[in-house]
Parts: structure tokens; sequence; C-alpha cells
């Protein structure tokens, strides 16, 4: 696909998977219309703070969470109107008092373990939790009593699949990426660049989760490449 002209090639670099999952996610899955509430785990993370960027650009109210006030304030910056911090706050409680009871519209879990067991908790009646992924390193089950008692669904989200069962659909939504970016609306983060020497370093501070948006690793070395040539925009 063909980047914008004013997209570089560091941020290229680091748009496709996080931005792509989080719109075929939301816009697609969970279906997530304006004024419904998003609550999205793991919030600053590359994938996360993707999912706060396109749920405020859809019209809903974000709820971020994450581990620490630093986190919380990243996403923040990118457009969540509230932050709840699970290291010292009980989810459940602060997301019914952010709703007035209701509970969150859409779930957001890339995390699973205990963020899912919190999530069903914390889904509101018809909600949608979209399951993306296991950082937390266990997968969990969702108890089919809950579900039926909250009239929700929890939906897999898996965008490397789709976009080989289902290219057309995934163009289509990197075209209306492409212009929420052109717009002004999606602000990706790149916290830092590595040169490829350095990848093994960029991939323990993944492991250890100390990483807010995305990192990228430059062949060239460890500064942003210069504008890219027509020829090299695809």
């Amino acid at each position: 696909m063909r980047i914008p002209d004013a997209m570089d090639l560091t941020i290229a670099a680091g748009f496709p998977v996080a931005y792509g999952t989080s719109h075929l996610a939301l816009a697609h899955r969970g279906h997530l219309k304006a004024g419904e509430t998003l609550l999205v785990h793991a919030a600053a993370s590359g994938v996360g703070l993707t999912a706060v960027e396109i749920g405020k650009a859809m019209g809903a109210t974000v709820i971020a969470t994450a581990s620490s006030e630093e986190k919380l304030a990243v996403a923040r910056a990118h457009g969540a109107d509230h932050g709840i911090n699970y290291a010292n706050e009980d989810l459940r409680e602060r997301v019914k008092e952010l709703t007035a009871g209701r509970g969150a519209d859409v779930i957001f879990d890339p995390v699973g373990g205990e963020a899912f067991d919190a999530a069903l908790r914390s889904v509101a009646w018809e909600g949608r939790i979209l399951v993306i992924g296991f950082a937390s390193g266990r997968i969990p089950s969702a108890p089919a009593n809950y579900l039926l008692i909250k009239n929700c669904a929890v939906i897999g989200v898996l965008w490397g699949a789709t976009a080989r069962r289902d290219p057309a659909l995934v163009r289509a939504s990197f075209g209306e990426l492409f212009r929420m970016w052109e717009h002004g609306r999606l602000k990706p983060l790149v916290s830092r660049t590595f040169p490829l020497a350095e990848t093994p370093t960029a991939l323990t501070l993944l492991l250890e989760r100390k990483v807010s948006g995305k990192l990228v690793v430059l062949p060239c070395g460890g500064s942003a490449p210069a504008q890219p040539t027509p020829a090299s925009r695809r």
C-alpha cells in the first residue's frame, strides 16, 4: 500500500500492524459507535495507544488502564478521557464510577489473564470484549454464565489472518487510517529507534513491558531516515 506523501519511513514502519489491528477490532469486529464507552487495557503499549487514538477519533469516551501514572499520562496525551492505574485502583469499581454503573460498551484487551477477568466484570449490557492477545502470559477462559447474564460477546481479532483472507477489507481499513493520519487525528508515537545491531536490546525492552508506543529498528542507524523518495513509498 502506498503511504501518504507526508509520512516518513520511521512512522510508516511503526504504523501497520498496531493501527491495523485496532481499527479492525473497533470498527469491524467491535462495531464501536460514537457516544459509547471504550475501555483499553495496556493503553500506553504499541497496540493499546492506537486503540485509544482510533476510539477517540470514532467518537467514543475512552478509559485507559495502565500500570503507572507515567503510562496513563501518555494515554491521556493521545486522547484518553479517563485513566485507571490498576496497580493501586480497583478496576471494576472505577469503571462503575466512571460509567454511572453501566460498564464499558467495548473493551479492548491485548493483555489477557487478570485483565480479561476484570473485563468480564466491567462490561456493559450487550457489551463486546475484544480479545487481541495475551501479553500477561495467561490465556483466560470466559465462563458462559457471565456472557449470559450480561448478554455480552467475546470477540477474537487476528489481523494477520484477516489480511490473508480478506485483503480488500484491510486495504479499506488502511485507507481510512491514512485519512485519519492526514487530518491529524492519529499521532503515532515512536518512543525510540535503534540501529540494527541493537535489535536484542529493543526486544528485551518489549518483553519487559518498558515501552510506550512503538520501537523502530533502522538498518541505517539509530536516527530517523531521510524523507522517502516516490519510488520508496510502498
